[in-house]
């Protein structure tokens, strides 16, 4: 069986309660997420039930990235899940686990895909792990 979970581990020089308020405070999502296209749209209502959605326009053309809160567990946990509007009824889960670090945080990221999108598993560590950097400079 395919490989359906993407992986990415990320070292912050920040507090876990720094990274953990960049995942759900709109100010901060909108200069970290999706560094390489534009988000147009950000709405977020960070509770265990509540939502997003971000719009990202690349090349002219907007994307819409939805998704419901599963787990908040301000600083160490997030977990959600993710959806394109075009991909549905196809919704991915990511979990996001902060730990603390002698000097900053430690972040695992797991996206868990579908088994029919298993080959986009290295596309989309490469994807997490560029929006981590963005984020890391945005906490710097």
């Amino acid at each position: 069986m395919a490989e359906t979970k993407a992986v990415v581990t990320y070292h912050f020089n920040a507090s876990p309660e720094k990274v953990y308020d960049a995942w759900i405070n709109p100010e901060k999502i909108k200069k970290w997420m999706f560094p390489n296209g534009n988000m147009v749209k950000c709405e977020n209502n960070p509770k265990v039930g509540g939502y997003f959605i971000f719009v990202d326009r690349r090349e002219g053309e907007d994307i819409e990235h939805i998704g419901q809160y599963l787990q908040l567990d301000k600083p160490n946990l997030i977990a959600f899940t993710w959806a394109t509007v075009d991909d549905l009824p196809d919704i991915d889960t990511v979990t996001v686990e902060i730990q603390p670090s002698e000097n900053g945080s430690d972040v695992t990221l797991t996206h868990e895909v579908d088994p029919k999108w298993a080959q986009y598993i290295p596309q989309t560590e490469n994807a997490w792990n560029e929006m981590l950097k963005a984020m890391s400079h945005v906490l710097s």
